[in-house]
């Protein structure tokens, strides 16, 4: 396959895998610090503030990444996605969202946050092209928040949401774990969110990956449950799927104003579709979010690495994306090949 690795398509560069999927979408983790402590990122029992963060010198330059993101479009990735831990927080950080956006045939910037320094930065964002955000979000409840995130931010958080959807971002997406226990009792609130707003609801399985020992099996709330209980709110009207939306199945309830998403990697698995690769905040290139094998692409870089370098290791990432991921193993009781800190490989 490596000869038919690199495609032009309408005379544009297409980057394909070993199984005929399309390479379009980079994630960069632009830090692994973050300004939320969530429940399911953490380990359990690790002290909040015990977390070891990584030093400034082994996070990639803006400069190294500008480079790298460059490369990677010219090999065919036309969706760039950046993450964290959380990306607002890394200083300067408009300086990258403005130079990732002159980059010719970069055609999609998108950003993941947990909203806390979304007010501050949304104008920003907007003037630089940015249109469609993720938001991290578990409840609606401030109280609970607390608990969940370690922090009291809630109103804070709400605040950056109503301001992108009065500014005209879209999509704005709203992320939700699933928690039995924890925060199952709000499902129809949130579904109730995309009848009212213009937001899409996107409902995600809770997985067993990182180092966070939490995950337990009770804690697991599949989708087609998901489904069974808010369809109390009306009938679940499928709506169709771009090429760029990602693994969620959407539904329309009634005639509401949003949608809601259903993320399904254990129960309905999305690996098939998957058209994503991974830079980490320490410069680890990751083919499968679902497991640790990483390409050390910072040494490469910082080793006087040519751009012929670079775009190899790209080439190999992609080869190296396996047909699907294991974690019905760690249900099964068998261990879990996904252990890096979710926080550095970027959510």
């Amino acid at each position: 396959m490596k000869n038919k690795q690199i495609q032009v398509v309408s005379g544009k560069p297409v980057l394909q895998d070993d199984f005929f999927r399309i390479i379009s979408y980079l994630r960069l983790s632009l830090t692994d610090r973050c300004n939320l402590r969530c429940m399911y990122c953490m380990t359990e029992g690790q002290p909040h503030e015990s977390f070891t963060k990584l030093e400034h010198q082994d996070l990639f330059t803006y400069e190294e990444l500008i480079r790298v993101v460059r490369i990677a479009v010219d090999l065919g990735i036309s969706k760039l996605r950046l993450t964290g831990g959380e990306p607002l927080s890394r200083r300067n950080v408009m300086y990258l969202v403005r130079q990732l956006s002159k980059i010719d045939k970069l055609d999609d910037i998108r950003l993941t946050t947990n909203g806390v320094l979304l007010t501050k930065y949304a104008h920003d964002l907007y003037a630089a092209g940015v249109r469609k955000v993720n938001i991290s979000l578990d409840t609606l409840k401030r109280d609970r928040f607390k608990v969940i995130c370690g922090r009291d931010y809630f109103d804070v958080v709400w605040q950056g949401i109503e301001k992108v959807l009065k500014m005209g971002f879209f999509p704005v997406k709203l992320n939700m774990v699933v928690m039995r226990g924890i925060n199952d009792d709000e499902l129809v609130d949130f579904a109730r969110l995309s009848m009212e707003k213009n937001l899409q609801v996107r409902f995600i399985e809770y997985m067993p990956i990182g180092n966070s020992s939490r995950w337990r099996e009770d804690t697991f709330f599949p989708s087609d449950e998901i489904i069974e209980r808010i369809s109390s709110l009306g009938t679940l009207n499928p709506l169709p799927v771009m090429n760029l939306d990602g693994p969620a199945r959407l539904y329309r309830i009634n005639n509401g104003a949003g949608s809601v998403g259903m993320i399904s990697p254990l129960s309905h698995h999305f690996c098939k579709s998957c058209n994503r690769l991974r830079l980490t905040a320490e410069g680890k290139l990751r083919p499968c979010l679902l497991s640790d094998e990483e390409i050390d692409l910072r040494k490469i870089v910082r080793s006087n690495g040519t751009d012929g370098d670079i775009r190899r290791v790209i080439q190999t990432a992609v080869r190296k994306k396996p047909v699907g991921h294991h974690l019905s193993d760690r249900q099964n009781g068998m261990g879990n090949d996904c252990n890096g800190i979710m926080s550095r490989i970027g959510g």
